[in-house]
């Protein structure tokens, strides 16, 4: 009796051993790396979605106005907190060095009668300066960005009450300071020249970034240091630019500030520099470095103030407005983690 034997199976290339059909969980994994302004996105949409069910002045353009105006402070702080971010740094102390700045500002016009474009000059350069020296103690003396600017915050903080010595300062209205809070209508939508002045910064921050040499430098140091100064990139001169440029941000935060408050008050932006942070971290940029976009910290920064707008229209107790923003940062953390972590 013949015994038929099977044709033998011919063996499986390598390739096809390692190559396996990817999971849902993998698939939105890699999404998510490779846009990291998408969840924040997701979240935004939801949250107008049942802001809108619970009440429905929340999608009225008047409110809407309040919102985007709101959000211009902290998300032109934002620009500069997520530069830093982005290198696997963080800054405590952009809220003291933009009332510093906008107290300079004021007090330059009202005091001594300098023009304010000469005014608002003298303090971007202070926030430059002040940030160049957070950036020389960070590559020169290489102590860590978080010790820094905690005791920058105290310094710039102590600096700004001594100069003001206790008062605030209040411009006349038509001055070049007050520009910011000048209003552009499109119909029954209400912009201040400050909410264009951030999406501007944003528009050319988001180049740089994007489409620069610079903005890849900074990217790959904050993704590896050692590998980038391996490669050839001046890791030191990429951190100290990063912190100056930041401090153009938060000049440019300065000037929205002096409109919105009519002038310089050394006891605004008490929280601003907790706000940046908050509204980098829910935008999507890592707080390890090297992964995030610039946009997604603004839409960080219109989700925290649509959860506060949305919450008090929905008449819930402000602590919940608290609350709400402190899970939003866990969340995003946590799902920051998970998207660094290797695939399954």
């Amino acid at each position: 009796m013949t015994t038929h034997v099977g044709k033998p199976t011919p063996p499986t290339a390598a390739g096809d051993l390692l190559e396996r059909p990817a999971t849902p969980g993998q698939r939105l994994h890699a999404v998510l790396h490779r846009q990291p302004a998408l969840s924040p996105a997701i979240v935004l949409i939801l949250a107008g979605v049942v802001f809108a069910l619970l009440n429905s002045r929340f999608y009225q353009l008047q409110n809407l106005s309040l919102i985007a105006q709101q959000v211009a402070v902290v998300g032109s702080l934002a620009v500069g907190q997520t530069l830093v971010i982005l290198t696997a740094g963080i800054d405590l102390s952009v809220g003291a060095v933009m009332v510093l700045s906008s107290l300079l500002m004021s007090k330059l016009v009202f005091d001594n009668g300098v023009p304010g474009v000469l005014a608002l000059l003298a303090g971007a350069a202070l926030a430059v300066a002040a940030q160049a020296v957070n950036g020389l103690l960070v590559t020169r003396i290489k102590l860590p960005p978080f010790i820094v600017t905690l005791g920058t915050l105290s310094i710039f903080t102590a600096i700004t009450l001594i100069y003001a010595k206790g008062q605030t300062v209040s411009l006349p209205p038509g001055g070049f300071l007050l520009w910011t809070a000048d209003t552009v209508s499109i119909g029954q939508l209400h912009l201040t020249n400050g909410v264009l002045l951030m999406v501007a910064l944003y528009v050319v921050i988001g180049f740089a970034l994007r489409y620069t040499a610079w903005g890849r430098h900074l990217y790959a140091v904050g993704d590896d240091v050692e590998a980038s100064r391996l490669a050839g990139i001046s890791v030191n001169r990429v951190l100290l630019s990063a912190y100056m440029v930041a401090g153009l941000a938060i000049a440019a935060a300065a000037w929205i500030l002096v409109g919105r408050v009519g002038g310089g008050d050394p006891n605004s932006g008490l929280n601003a520099n907790l706000e940046s942070i908050t509204a980098v971290v829910i935008g999507g940029t890592s707080l390890f470095g090297g992964r995030g976009v610039v946009l997604g910290s603004l839409i960080g920064a219109v989700i925290v103030q649509v959860f506060d707008n949305g919450l008090a229209l929905a008449g819930f107790d402000p602590n919940y407005q608290v609350l709400s923003v402190g899970i939003l940062v866990i969340a995003a953390v946590s799902v920051d983690q998970w998207i660094r972590s290797v695939k399954a």
